[in-house]
């Protein structure tokens, strides 16, 4: 979107509530969704003013989920500056000290496809995002208007996970994590 583009504020956009359907994170639970209108590209800024009302971003789609009398599966923020790791914490970072990360900019690549291709047919089957295919992958993981990174954790040189990550003004915002399920 060009810079000359006018801000929307974000109370002059449009959102849709989903009609219920089944809870992805609890089961025989019922779950409604907060969608921003599909048909807007946020501009600087909405993405990060929507995080900061618990909004995620799957794709290009901007939701977060909206059920009445349950908070579940609402948005973490984690002050990193107030944060101190926990005995199990600690304990797990020494035990997997071997593992290497590198963080790169979104983008298709091979190896990255296939382990989540991997990872979806034997984990996500029954989902909506199977079967995978390049294309759904791009879109999902990969969007147009903000600044997205992938994290590669690899042990010895095999790639073990890719965790999905969007740049905001004021913190980052998992995405997805797809890992090697073996």
């Amino acid at each position: 979107m060009s810079s000359n583009a006018p801000r929307r504020p974000v109370r002059d956009l449009r959102f849709f509530l989903t009609v219920p359907h089944a809870c992805s994170y609890l089961p025989g639970k019922e779950a409604t969704t907060l969608f921003m209108d599909p048909q807007e590209s946020p501009v600087p800024g909405v993405y990060d003013s929507l995080s900061l009302l618990g909004f995620r971003r799957s794709g290009r789609h901007l939701y977060r989920p909206h059920c009445e009398g349950c908070n579940a599966c609402r948005s973490v923020r984690i002050p990193v500056d107030e944060f101190s790791a926990n005995r199990t914490q600690r304990k797990l970072w020494r035990r997997n000290a071997d593992i290497e990360t590198r963080v790169i900019a979104a983008r298709f690549d091979a190896a990255h496809y296939a382990l989540y291709a991997d990872y979806i047919r034997q984990r996500h089957a029954d989902g909506d995002m199977y079967p995978p295919s390049p294309e759904q992958y791009q879109s999902f993981l990969i969007s147009p208007w903000s600044e997205t990174k992938f994290v590669e954790f690899r042990m010895e040189g095999a790639l073990l996970a890719v965790a999905v990550m969007d740049c905001l003004q004021d913190g980052l915002s998992a995405v997805y994590t797809y890992f090697d399920p073996d």
